[in-house]
């Protein structure tokens, strides 16, 4: 799966991502971290560059939410 490949994140990573994602979301506030998260998503897209694997998170994101 893509999260376990090489180029991946170990837990510290993720920690530090999930910990950084946190702060700018709070730092949005309620009424922009929607848009915010929707800006984010659309640059690591465009950094991901391939949208059939971005899809594929998205559909990943989705479940048991």
């Amino acid at each position: 799966s893509p999260m376990n490949n090489a180029t991946g994140l170990d837990i510290a990573g993720l920690e530090t991502a999930y910990d950084q994602l946190a702060m700018a979301i709070d730092a949005a506030g309620p009424e922009k971290s929607e848009l915010f998260l929707v800006k984010l998503a659309l640059l690591a897209a465009q950094a991901l560059g391939d949208a059939p694997a971005f899809v594929d998170l998205i559909e990943r994101a989705q479940k048991d939410l």
